[in-house]
């Protein structure tokens, strides 16, 4: 029956039509921000994951920040120490050429002391962002090492835990084994055997300092290089939640424009028909 107060035709294609339009607002927005969960309201629990998450990538992204600095104070170091080395071996090669007894001592002792002098520079000026892991007080206010955020480890719903990278300091300017400006004075042949003992010594003990700062600046690497792909791996989750697949997008698009205007035709048609009674009138 055809009705000239109400037209439920016209008020069928009307919501539909309007339900398309919505619908196709909707992927627009998804396609123009490229996020198809982009607030709480598009998917509350899905939206909440993601922003846990992107919380968590923030922090790896400045763990990973804190692990490269501190890379680089450890390698600041270790070219001090491997430095250090190189030069106490030409002191062994010093010490040795004195032991002959046939050696011009004076300028032996000279030499040695130049290069002890050169070693107390490379000690001081090893620093590196206001820490020296050569020094007995590495940041000038009584650290004897340096401490690195090294991950931020979460279980389950509780707030993360912080780990941390130690790396002490190798202290070439308090230890009992490298009293190198206490060393013997190279003055006969005797002096110079003694003194090659010690520089023996120093220089065993550089080495494994050298040794120890060349690990752990691995140490640091590798763990920065976990937390880049850690990042990555936070990132392609964030992503394969949020983001909008824009071919299956554009489908749905090309989908429900064809819909909204059959939706406005099939309006039409329905706003046509109270017309038809008008014909039985006139």
């Amino acid at each position: 029956m055809t009705s000239i107060n109400t037209n439920p035709g016209a008020d069928i294609a009307l919501r539909v039509l309007t339900d398309k339009h919505m619908e196709k607002e909707e992927v627009q927005e998804d396609i123009s921000t490229g996020k198809e969960v982009d607030k709480a309201k598009d998917s509350a629990a899905i939206w909440a994951i993601s922003e846990l998450m992107g919380s968590d990538l923030a922090g790896f992204e400045a763990t990973s920040s804190g692990l490269n600095m501190g890379e680089a104070t450890v390698a600041v170091a270790s070219v001090g120490a491997e430095q250090i080395t190189s030069i106490l071996t030409d002191m062994k090669e010093l010490s040795i050429r004195a032991s002959s007894g046939t050696a011009d001592y004076a300028t032996i002792e000279a030499q040695l002391a130049q290069k002890t002098e050169q070693i107390n520079t490379i000690i001081s000026s090893s620093g590196f962002n206001g820490v020296n892991l050569l020094a007995t007080n590495t940041d000038g206010k009584g650290a004897n090492g340096l401490t690195v955020a090294a991950s931020q480890d979460r279980s389950g719903d509780a707030d993360p835990e912080l780990s941390t990278i130690s790396v002490g300091s190798v202290d070439f300017e308090g230890s009992a084994s490298f009293d190198i400006n206490n060393r013997t004075t190279v003055a006969d042949a005797a002096s110079a055997r003694t003194a090659l003992q010690e520089i023996e010594g120093f220089l065993r003990y550089a080495t494994d300092s050298a040794a120890a700062l060349g690990a752990s600046g691995q140490q640091l690497a590798e763990q920065d290089v976990f937390m880049n792909k850690l990042s990555d791996a936070v990132k392609m989750g964030i992503s394969e939640l949020t983001d909008t697949d824009m071919e299956d997008a554009a489908a749905r698009y090309e989908a429900l424009s064809a819909q909204e205007q059959l939706s406005g035709l099939s309006l039409s048609i329905a706003n046509a028909s109270p017309a038809s009674l008008r014909s039985l009138y006139s």
